[in-house]
């Protein structure tokens, strides 16, 4: 679709609602005017417009789907207090009731866009009151009342976490890029092992001298470490001798003792083993994810996954006979193949597990998936009954004595949903809360990893971005360690800064 901008800059705020409606089509942002209709051949078109006339902005959007073309109008004053955060919710809001009448579909959240809908609840319950910033959510931005509620309870829950972090304070990602099969429906730079095994004893070398250095900054800055949360990929792909050489070098070179969470994600249940599990253990690892994303075998199969349900009860089992005492278990909404039962039947069968937590992910598709790329779309995409699996979900689990903890939302859900984590009371991961929320500086290490350097005393923050691949990430190397440096010298500026206001 073509998506034309005449005479204002919201313009990701514009293509971000198309990709709402219509996540599957190529948004072409062009500049331009009303006349430019006539210039393109494509089937979808949406214009925006925006003019300035007797102390008004005049906005106009238009659009053109399925043959029929709609149009719809708006002002703006120009000395409304905040105005160009009102005024690009009125564009937004003149083109989602266009695309809500084309589609005949009303998203769940509104014109709500950005993947932190908690951090802005609460920095509206911060500039005007719970109450107001709830009907803001409501009357504004559309949200409907069930997410509305849902993000007031995990708002009002992760609070909690959030008050532990000091502004010395900070957490450590650690990738793992390697994966046994890559899953259908992942854009994740990770590598299968079939295609990089090779890679893999110089990745968790380099990985290893990278964290060294990357405690050296940590020290050197007086930092307090919070959380560790070791992903991916698979972090269980590494053998139990590689993840033991990498696990001490996290605990002998970090201060682990204000440490709060040591999380590894053993996602895959095919790659749990006793002996990775006893190295896991025994090294402080003291959360641990095993993630089904289904319990129909089916399913699986149709997402590439390479394991089967007995493999995932097996692995929970392993492990709680390992004293592993905080399990998440992942399960993902709007699989394809998957059903309402089905969905219905896996959420059952994890609770009577009785995970420590769960987190219920809606699928998201990027372009750059198999299952897009072969066209298999329109299959699953279902956004009812993605709901519905939702809304069983987020009942099961209340009733069951969980409670949402963090919540977040990516591009080109099924639905524009969200994921959220649900836990027993103590059982939240802290990492979570705190990378979601940007609490505090996560220093990132590996390939692909991506480190958020934050001002302790405002909410600015710069991003580090190590290289995606295993191979760039060896063959450039030293660049890495040139990457933690630059980090020590953004935050002693942002201390600096601090001390002169």
């Amino acid at each position: 679709m073509i998506l034309i901008i005449d005479g204002h800059d919201y313009h990701y705020e514009m293509e971000s609602l198309c990709d709402i409606f219509l996540p599957y089509e190529k948004v072409t942002v062009v500049y331009g005017n009303r006349t430019n209709f006539q210039e393109y051949t494509e089937e979808i078109l949406a214009y925006t417009g925006y003019v300035e006339q007797d102390g008004k902005a005049h906005l106009t959007a238009a659009l053109q789907f399925d043959g029929k073309q709609s149009e719809t109008q708006g002002d703006c004053l120009l000395d409304t207090p905040d105005f160009e955060r009102r005024c690009g919710l009125e564009m937004a809001l003149l083109l989602y009731r266009l695309l809500v009448s084309a589609c005949s579909y009303e998203p769940k959240w509104g014109v709500l866009i950005g993947v932190r809908p908690i951090k802005l609840l609460r920095r509206l319950r911060e500039e005007m009151g719970e109450q107001q910033a709830i009907d803001y959510f409501r009357k504004d931005l559309l949200v409907s009342e069930e997410k509305t509620a849902l993000s007031v309870r995990t708002m009002r829950h992760e609070q909690q976490i959030l008050s532990l972090s000091r502004p010395d304070s900070f957490s450590l990602y650690v990738s793992i890029p390697f994966c046994p099969t890559r899953c259908a429906y992942c854009s994740f730079v990770a590598q299968t092992l079939q295609q990089t095994a090779r890679l893999v004893p110089r990745y968790v070398e380099l990985l290893c001298e990278e964290l060294a250095c990357t405690a050296q900054v940590a020290k050197e800055l007086g930092l307090r470490l919070e959380s560790v949360y070791i992903g991916g990929g698979t972090p269980t792909t590494l053998s139990a001798e590689q993840m033991a050489q990498l696990l001490d070098t996290i605990t002998e070179t970090f201060d682990m003792s204000t440490c709060r969470e040591f999380t590894v994600e053993a996602g895959r249940p095919d790659t749990v083993t006793p002996e990775k599990l006893d190295v896991m253990k025994g090294r402080g690892v003291d959360r641990i994810s095993i993630n089904p994303q289904t319990l129909n075998d089916t399913v699986l199969k149709a997402i590439g996954r390479g394991h089967t349900t007995a493999q995932t009860f097996d692995a929970f089992a392993l492990a709680r006979q390992h004293g592993f005492t905080h399990i998440n278990m992942d399960v993902i909404a709007g699989l394809p193949a998957d059903t309402f039962p089905s969905f219905s039947s896996t959420i059952d069968r994890l609770l009577q597990l009785s995970p420590e937590s769960i987190t219920v992910h809606t699928l998201s598709l990027k372009r750059s998936s198999r299952l897009n790329q072969n066209g298999q779309i329109q299959v699953f995409h279902d956004a009812d009954l993605a709901g519905q699996m939702l809304g069983y979900s987020q009942q099961a689990l209340t009733d069951s004595g969980y409670l949402p903890y963090y919540l977040y939302r990516q591009s080109r859900m099924v639905g524009n949903l969200e994921n959220t984590g649900w836990s027993k009371p103590g059982y939240e991961s802290f990492y979570n809360v705190f990378i979601m929320d940007e609490t505090h500086t996560i220093f990132a290490c590996g390939a692909g990893a991506v480190s958020k350097i934050k001002d302790p005393y405002s909410n600015q923050l710069e991003r580090i971005f190590n290289f995606k691949y295993p191979h760039e990430y060896e063959s450039r190397f030293s660049e890495m360690l040139e990457r933690k440096e630059k980090a020590k010298h953004i935050f002693l500026r942002y201390l600096k800064n601090s001390q002169s206001l």
